[in-house]
């Protein structure tokens, strides 16, 4: 600047050196292009303390502090309840098992029953077809005696052939007399009334029948009441 021109300028006050300081601050930013920035103070710093202790003091669990700290209760919670789930599903098919097995028991048992009572009916069928041929078959049996009985004088022969008669019937139907005089002792069809002294004949030896025995279809009936040999 000339000597000249500075000669132009008008005096400034003290004061008003600031402002144009300032000015002359915005023409060099104006003049470079570049926009001047805000500058930034450093947290902590002296002009904003509470920052500092904010920094330095922990944050507090109860106001949201240690957000990264996961709660194990939380994490218990859902692995209860599917267990419950699991549990409460597995109850509900061991009931419905149950059910299934208890209603076929019960079909079971019902089909028991009718079965038994069909089997207890068709016995009384049989038994009661087998009765009407067998009293069938005596018929003529029943009509030789009447007419043995009306026949004067000796009537033996008349029996006899009656009796005959009946036995070939009874043969018929599977019955079968037991052998006993001379024949060794069986329990299973023969009943000691009574031991005989013998020594002629060996021990167990059948020596007298009181009474017949009887076999229907191989299976004793009655069983011969007999004497029985005993050795002195």
């Amino acid at each position: 600047m000339s000597s000249e021109e500075q000669r132009r300028q008008p005096d400034r006050k003290p004061d008003q050196e600031p402002e144009a300081t300032n000015d002359a601050a915005e023409n060099l930013a104006e003049n470079s292009g570049e926009e001047s920035e805000p500058i930034e103070e450093p947290q902590g710093s002296a002009s904003d303390p509470a920052s500092v202790e904010a920094e330095a003091e922990p944050s507090d669990p109860a106001e949201g502090g240690f957000e990264d700290i996961e709660d194990p209760v939380a994490e218990e919670e859902p692995a209860a309840e599917e267990e419950l789930a699991s549990l409460a599903a597995e109850l509900e098919s061991a009931r419905r098992e149950r059910d299934e097995y208890l209603d076929s028991l019960r079909r079971l048992k019902a089909e028991f029953e009718n079965s038994r009572k069909r089997q207890d009916r068709d016995r009384e069928r049989i038994l009661q077809s087998a009765s009407e041929k067998l009293v069938a078959e005596l018929l003529p049996v029943l009509d030789n005696l009447d007419r043995a009985l009306e026949v004067e004088g000796d009537v033996r022969e008349g029996v006899r052939a009656t009796r005959d008669h009946f036995v070939d019937v009874l043969m018929r139907e599977g019955l079968v007399s037991v052998a006993s005089d001379g024949q060794a002792f069986d329990p299973n069809v023969h009943e000691a009334v009574m031991g005989q002294p013998s020594d002629e004949h060996e021990e167990g030896t059948i020596l007298q029948t009181f009474q017949r025995g009887y076999v229907l279809n191989g299976k004793p009936i009655r069983a011969a009441k007999v004497v029985v040999a005993k050795q002195v």
